[in-house]
């Protein structure tokens, strides 16, 4: 066999998510920085978000708030989760 899928484990789909966010993110702020004004960078930087929250939790002697959470999704943040699964594959 020459993958060997017992090593793919949940943790490792969710940092491959979070990197993979994290470059999407970063190409996406290059991309508004230094492409010009065109049909293709309005493509590549156009996203859509998805939010979720805020949370109130009340204990009485505890009280805090989660949220919101936010997610930004373009055709860069796509391709940043796409290099980083890439190269978890191969390294990891």
């Amino acid at each position: 066999m020459l993958v060997d899928t017992g090593r793919r484990t949940g943790l490792r789909v969710f940092w491959t998510l979070i990197l993979g966010f994290f470059v999407g993110g970063i190409l996406t702020e290059v991309a508004q920085t230094f492409l010009p004004q065109s049909a293709a960078r309005t493509f590549l930087t156009t996203a859509v978000t998805a939010t979720l929250g805020p949370f109130y939790v009340d204990l009485v002697a505890l009280a805090f708030t989660l949220g919101p959470l936010s997610v930004y999704l373009n055709v860069l943040t796509l391709v940043g989760v796409f290099i980083v699964a890439l190269v978890a594959r191969s390294w990891i």
